[in-house]
């Protein structure tokens, strides 16, 4: 599933860190359900119902979200699902150089220009072993059609950020050394496109070469993107990519909460 080469895109109907403690340490995590930027009049978390966007698919809001998403201690295959509880992982303080990478790194409102409506972000690992594989789950609404052009920008990143490029934090600069596109998985009915690629970066607090993993899939306006990692000890730990079980469970109940088809 996760073999090297150009990954495939999905079309609809057809057969897609420690996630935020790349470079400093564990970054504080949270209350996942915030929304994005937007101007007046596009304001994130609207609990109206799901609006039409004019030049797009139809604008989830957060209730919408939220309800798709895993709730806190739901168990997913051999893993725990958990909310973020100081700030959600990838977020403004995540910037690429150069910027194109940038849709590797974060889509968070303050770092690009998407009509990010709103996200809610969750933690899924096992909550009894510290250096373990984590997952971490983003699902996103944009408006005015840019979840497509999300996808579009991602790929772009994929090809011309082959040969690695920098991330800027606040308080760190990572290195990422490659980024490879790997196979996408099959998500079927209702998911539109996916991209998947594994990322091998130089942690500069402990100068050792780390593996993570980002699966990104849409559906209409919304994106749900999966970032994987061990936070290992050693170079070359490498989670093998997202596992299965927790991408079908996601994918299963954002469809059954949303009526992708």
């Amino acid at each position: 599933m996760f073999g090297a080469g150009k990954q495939g895109r999905l079309r609809r109907g057809a057969a897609l860190a420690m996630g935020g403690a790349l470079f400093a340490g564990a970054v504080a995590c949270g209350g996942g359900d915030g929304g994005g930027g937007g101007q007046d009049d596009k304001k994130p978390g609207d609990q109206a119902g799901a609006t039409a966007s004019a030049s797009g698919p139809e604008v989830l809001t957060e209730a919408q979200l939220t309800a798709a998403s895993f709730t806190d201690g739901e168990t997913v295959g051999e893993y725990t699902a958990s909310e973020f509880t100081l700030g959600a992982p990838h977020g403004d303080e995540y910037a690429a150089d150069p910027a194109v990478c940038q849709p590797l790194v974060s889509l968070a409102a303050d770092v690009t220009d998407y009509d990010l409506r709103t996200e809610v972000s969750r933690k899924v690992g096992d909550p009894g072993e510290t250096l373990g594989l984590t997952v971490d789950v983003q699902l996103r609404s944009y408006g005015d059609g840019d979840a497509a052009r999300v996808m579009k920008d991602l790929d772009k990143a994929g090809e011309e950020c082959a040969d690695g490029f920098s991330e800027e934090r606040a308080v760190a600069r990572g290195t990422y050394l490659e980024v490879e596109p790997v196979e996408a998985p099959a998500f079927g009915a209702g998911a539109d496109e996916a991209e998947a690629y594994r990322f091998t970066i130089l942690d500069p607090k402990r100068k050792l070469e780390l593996h993570e993993y980002l699966t990104v899939v849409r559906s209409g306006s919304a994106t749900l993107s999966f970032r994987a990692d061990i936070p290992g000890t050693q170079d070359a730990e490498d989670a093998g990519g997202v596992p299965q079980e927790v991408l079908d469970a996601q994918w299963e109940k954002f469809r059954a909460a949303t009526g992708a088809h």
